[in-house]
């Protein structure tokens, strides 16, 4: 493998994967890159855990999608494995689907079928929080050499850290813009039923509770309608 090209290109990978507008745009520059980088993958995702439940984000292919659900109906495979962080491990490795699979022989068979020839899975994680899992996947068995799973992990360290990066700032996009819609709504109804800031705020916040709705969308309405309701 050429490691200097490797690495210019990782370097211009990250510079790309900092320069994204969204969350959603970072993700599937991730799975682009590890396509475009790892030796032997033909498709890429991310796999994250809600609870057993498995959310799929940027798939490459359709492929990537199809494992993800068959992992989460079986409770098992290597990137299910990845987003718990299982015994402390970091990344797993399926060489070769057309062979009997100790650790995970459900998942294995039945993804065979799928198309799968080898796959990896690498954990996401920060020093803050654990991610979910990037998944590699090729339709050839033994596509995935030592330099396939050494690149795969450097790929997933700059991409947790560009996922991280993103999600932060998108939420940070988002509390500015809440408090923003909560601000206006106040003054709202603070004109319209001469009530002070702190009335106008306990109105807002009393009808979220009675009525189960976040106080973001309480706010919007009465944005929109001039009332609470």
């Amino acid at each position: 493998m050429d490691w200097s090209g490797f690495a210019q290109q990782m370097a211009s990978m990250a510079r790309d994967l900092l320069a994204q507008e969204t969350v959603d745009a970072t993700l599937e520059r991730i799975t682009a890159s590890a396509t475009e980088l790892v030796e032997g993958c033909d498709a890429a995702g991310i796999l994250v855990l809600h609870g057993r439940k498995v959310q799929t984000l940027a798939p490459s292919h359709q492929l990537v999608a199809d494992s993800d659900r068959l992992q989460e109906a079986l409770e098992e495979g290597p990137c299910f494995d990845a987003a718990r962080r299982s015994q402390g491990e970091r990344v797993f490795r399926i060489s070769d689907f057309t062979e009997q699979q100790a650790r995970w022989p459900a998942y294995a068979s039945q993804a065979h079928r799928l198309g799968v020839g080898s796959m990896m899975g690498f954990l996401l994680f920060t020093e803050e929080e654990d991610l979910g899992a990037m998944n590699l996947y090729s339709r050839r068995p033994g596509a995935f050499t030592e330099a396939s799973e050494l690149a795969g992990w450097l790929l997933a360290s700059h991409a947790a850290v560009a996922f991280s990066s993103a999600r932060t700032h998108a939420q940070m996009e988002q509390a500015v813009t809440t408090r923003h819609v909560i601000g206006e709504a106040m003054g709202i109804l603070m004109g319209s039923r001469h009530l002070t800031e702190e009335q106008a705020f306990e109105v807002l916040r009393r009808y979220s509770q009675e009525n189960n709705v976040k106080l973001r969308e309480v706010a919007r309405r009465v944005c929109e309608r001039g009332a609470v309701s």
